[in-house]
């Protein structure tokens, strides 16, 4: 038999090592294929995931590792997509490059509802699709809806069991079974890696900033991603901290690292920045940081869960404000971090969040994404918006474009429904009868 995997993160290629630790592909014996790819902004000056540290050690399980970047060069690879009239052709190319000729037995991807993994689904045809979950958005809805041919291929979702008791929304319009992956199958597998490697003269013990890509993503601007860094460090600060990990984002690049340098430099506090080819994981397993702090990583939800280690959020507010359209897939993330976790304030305090039930919560946030993907949801959602209102988490003209909250009560969003209302209270009223 010969499977195909394709992952474009550590943290992807570590879970699809849990699975295959936890025998979910069949005895070792079987030909293994590990597709990767680099899907940053700049891909040719960020290493991909089989240059990290870690993955040395997940390299055996796999009889061939290549690149889809070399592949679809000079395209990128998060943009490229085959036109259906060249499909049959580079479907058989792609098979002959990857010595398939003799078929394939299963196709492994991560994030079907975008490219590369929809690109790659429907190049490769006549084989069942098996879906490893990213991180949070498993919770959340499929992104965008699947045709028929790569959707009725798809037997099964594995996904971690980052949030106990709550279960994937992803694929499950389509009948797609989740199977939660144990919790000691991916912690053998950050065992395995290397975890110090890479790590040589890094504190123990201080506590850690998680970055992200946000403005890479364009949720907030690159001088707002700066400033929530910078209330991060300086909350820390606060706190007593005086050696601080940066931890930057694989995809990130090292601008985040050197801005926030300078404010370390203003505040007097060491800042230790860790490779961006480490994994978060590695970090907390070698180095376990007092806290960890940042905006909705899944990396701060395997902190907490599978390390023990304290966890607060910062800039979710922020970040759920901005989101647009409503149904990006990052909101189920946002929406999870925000409502599970402490929030750091720039003081140092932190604050607990409201009690919430989160299946509730996160079963009303999903339906408002996709309503028409999982009509079963509507009840949980009113029932919801009726005990604990709209706020934080809602928008008031999706509530009420979708019959959830009279649209007599919306007010018009943005600069323009701000200067009309600022202008009908400037300009006299009409007193004709």
């Amino acid at each position: 038999m010969t499977r195909l995997f394709y992952a474009s993160t550590l943290f992807g290629a570590m879970t699809l090592a849990a699975a295959i630790g936890d025998g979910r592909f069949g005895p070792r014996e079987d030909r293994r294929i590990l597709l990767v790819s680099n899907n940053a902004a700049i891909p040719e000056i960020i290493p991909s995931l089989d240059e990290a540290p870690g993955f040395a050690a997940l390299r055996p399980l796999f009889d061939e590792v290549r690149s889809w970047n070399d592949i679809v060069a000079p395209l990128h690879p998060s943009d490229w997509r085959a036109r259906i009239v060249e499909v049959p052709m580079l479907g058989r190319l792609l098979r002959s490059h990857l010595s398939l000729d003799d078929g394939l037995d299963e196709l492994v991807l991560e994030s079907i509802a975008v490219p590369p993994s929809r690109t790659l689904a429907g190049l490769v045809r006549d084989c069942p699709i098996t879906v490893y979950s990213d991180g949070l958005m498993s919770y959340g809805p499929t992104r965008d809806p699947l045709p028929a041919e790569i959707s009725g291929r798809i037997t099964r979702l594995l996904h971690l069991d980052l949030v106990p008791g709550l279960s994937p929304l992803l694929l499950s319009e389509y009948g797609v079974p989740a199977e939660p992956l144990p919790d000691r199958a991916f912690l053998d597998v950050i065992e395995r890696s290397d975890a110090g490697r890479g790590m040589d003269g890094l504190p123990v013990g201080a506590p850690m900033i998680l970055g992200q890509y946000l403005s890479a993503l364009d949720l907030v601007t690159a001088e707002e991603e700066a400033g929530l860094h910078a209330a991060m460090l300086r909350g820390l600060v606060a706190r007593g901290a005086r050696t601080v990990l940066f931890k930057p984002h694989p995809a990130g690049g090292r601008r985040h690292a050197q801005r926030l340098r300078e404010t370390a430099g203003e505040l007097g506090v060491e800042l230790a920045v860790v490779a961006e080819t480490v994994s978060a994981e590695s970090c907390f397993a070698a180095l376990r940081p007092a806290l960890v702090v940042g905006c909705f990583s899944t990396a701060l939800v395997t902190a907490g869960r599978h390390f023990g280690l304290a966890v607060a959020t910062m800039g979710g507010e922020l970040v759920l404000e901005r989101l647009s359209p409503y149904e990006n897939s990052n909101r189920i993330p946002a929406t999870v971090v925000d409502a599970l976790f402490p929030r750091l304030s720039a003081d140092g305090s932190l604050e607990e969040p409201p009690p919430v039930n989160l299946p509730a919560l996160v079963g009303a946030v999903g339906y408002c994404m996709r309503s028409e993907a999982y009509p079963g949801l509507r009840e949980v959602a009113a029932t919801y918006l009726d005990a604990h209102g709209p706020a934080r988490y809602f928008k008031q003209r999706r509530l009420a474009a979708l019959g959830l909250r009279p649209a007599a009560a919306v007010q018009e969003p943005g600069t323009l429904g701000k200067l009309r209302r600022r202008l009908a209270r400037a300009l006299p009223q009409n007193t004709h009868n």
